[in-house]
């Protein structure tokens, strides 16, 4: 731990031209000695010598423990320089090691270890992961067992925001180069456009690929590891909007199967882009020995998480609705471009510049205030004036309710039922919606899901029901614990508050009728804005 405080105060030292500061994320294994002091790094008590306050943390979880959680059975720490080739292994491999160790501490071979309920320490990660929002809760096993490049490497950790999956050691340093459909743009009230997802991502994989021969690298293990693997990471933005185009409430059975086509489109396209670049272009070097090679695709290597977890522990959807067979074979004939081709970043940035929801993201709220460089103004959700003026509803009462409430409309009586449902808001819908279309979309994912779970009223059987649901779905990793409302809204009247003073003709959607402009917001064609600077 002292030596994470080093490493915590060396990326405060850093930061881009005064503009953002410096960043990183430790992950340790739960089996680790150390686990129960790195479950506190982030708390506001104790030695402070032992605690990283800006350090980002997350937990590399082994299918095993959870399984002893289940099972409500014990776990063994242990100290890693007698254990260390733990690190390495993963799946049975992990099983029948760990489990041997185990042995030898009853025999006396090995005497550094210490014993604890499995229940007891889960629900300590629980409890650390609710009060300082780390560390966050990544699974290894997943991980390494649907990773295409199993042959070339083990994945010790995710990236700073969990959704990157690849392969690390001392001569090669992970890079990925990340992309990201705005799949609002790309859907209409009728469902996906193919065609024109097809054309975007064959463009956008070509574009990704080009960068890792541009790109500049700062250390030479960079370099070695992108040449070698050429991973990317096409994911998608604009979810939420996706489901408004479509009429379909986020928490519904609708927007789960929404999340699972759309996804397994991305894919296919993705895959299919990398295949038509490794004719033109050549695989990449560590292709053969590779799940690509042999005809593995993402959805295929469930079965291997499934054989080596056991049945009794996952629960997963299978379906599928495209001619994946011959893209198979294509694979197998032509090759991949590109190690991995698909991962789902949070971007927070450039959705905001696009104008859409973040990433797979609910939406947060319907009416907030948004602060930058460039001040503060409101943000209405256009497609809730679009539907509220749609049926006479958009006036001054409506928005002073909506001011009150903090822009949800559950407690606004005149808003009809079907409404409430389609613009619920992240804590207003429930977790296991958040957590079912995350795993419909991990099952065709190469990589992971930078997934954030919004739980309202949260309880320590809440936290327990939705992590064990998210390991239970097969999913690889997640993010954020949201449990508490970052921000409010000015309680005012429409004519005299300042800071959220919202039009009553606030601008929606082009197809919605007409209306005066909102507030300025991002604009790609103002220079002098530095609203995302």
């Amino acid at each position: 731990m002292p030596f994470l405080k080093v490493v915590n105060d060396t990326a405060v030292a850093v930061n881009q031209g005064g503009k953002r500061k410096g960043a990183v994320c430790a992950y340790l294994e739960t089996w680790h000695l150390d686990i129960e002091e790195f479950l506190e790094l982030r708390k506001n008590t104790g030695d402070d010598r032992r605690r990283t306050h800006d350090m980002n943390s997350a937990n590399w979880v082994p299918d095993l423990f959870m399984k002893r959680v289940f099972q409500d059975g014990q776990w063994t720490l242990f100290s890693p320089s007698n254990t260390p080739d733990l690190h390495d292994l993963y799946g049975k491999a992990f099983e029948e090691r760990y489990e041997e160790y185990e042995r030898m501490t009853q025999t006396g071979e090995l005497k550094l270890f210490k014993r604890v309920k499995a229940a007891d320490l889960w629900r300590k990660m629980l409890s650390m992961l609710f009060e300082t929002g780390h560390p966050w809760i990544t699974f290894k096993d997943p991980c390494n067992l649907r990773s295409p490049q199993q042959h070339a490497g083990v994945v010790h950790s995710s990236n700073l925001c969990t959704e990157i999956t690849l392969n690390t050691n001392n001569e090669e340093i992970a890079v990925c180069n990340l992309g990201s459909v705005n799949l609002a743009q790309h859907t209409d009230e009728n469902g996906l456009d193919h065609a024109k997802l097809a054309k975007t991502i064959k463009t956008a994989v070509r574009m990704l690929d080009n960068v890792i021969d541009i790109n500049y690298y700062s250390v030479p293990q960079a370099k070695n590891s992108n040449l070698k693997h050429r991973p990317v990471g096409l994911g998608i933005m604009g979810f939420q909007d996706a489901l408004y185009r479509q009429h379909i409430a986020y928490g519904s059975d609708s927007a789960v199967n929404f999340a699972d086509r759309s996804m397994e489109a991305v894919s296919y396209y993705a895959i299919q882009a990398s295949s038509d670049l490794a004719v033109e272009r050549g695989k990449y070097q560590s292709y053969d020995g590779s799940l690509w090679s042999q005809g593995i695709l993402p959805i295929d290597s469930l079965s291997k998480l499934i054989d080596e977890r056991g049945a009794d522990y996952i629960e997963v959807d299978r379906t599928e609705t495209l001619d994946w067979k011959s893209l198979r074979n294509k694979v197998l004939s032509d090759g991949m471009r590109n190690s991995n081709v698909m991962a789902i970043a949070p971007t927070a940035t450039i959705a905001n510049i696009t104008g859409v929801s973040q990433s797979i993201e609910p939406t947060y709220q319907n009416l907030y205030v948004k602060s930058n460089l460039s001040g503060e103004f409101t943000v209405v959700n256009p497609y809730l004036v679009r539907d509220l003026k749609a049926r006479g509803l958009w006036d001054s009462v409506m928005v002073n309710d909506l001011k009150y409430y903090e822009g949800s409309v559950q407690k606004i009586d005149r808003v009809p039922q079907d409404l409430k449902a389609m613009y619920a808001t992240a804590f207003e819908v429930e977790p296991r919606w958040l957590v079912d279309a995350a795993s419909r979309r991990q099952k065709w994912i190469d990589q992971a899901q930078s997934l954030n779970l919004y739980i309202a009223g949260a309880s320590g059987k809440k936290l327990d029901v939705t992590y064990r649901m998210a390991w239970f779905r097969g999913l690889k990793t997640t993010y954020y614990l949201r449990a508490l409302a970052a921000t409010s809204t000015e309680k005012s009247t429409v004519d005299q508050g300042t800071l959220n003073k919202v039009s009553s003709q606030a601008a929606a959607p082009a197809a919605a009728p007409t209306a005066a402009p909102v507030p300025q917001a991002c604009s790609l064609d103002d220079p002098d804005c530095e609203a995302c600077q």
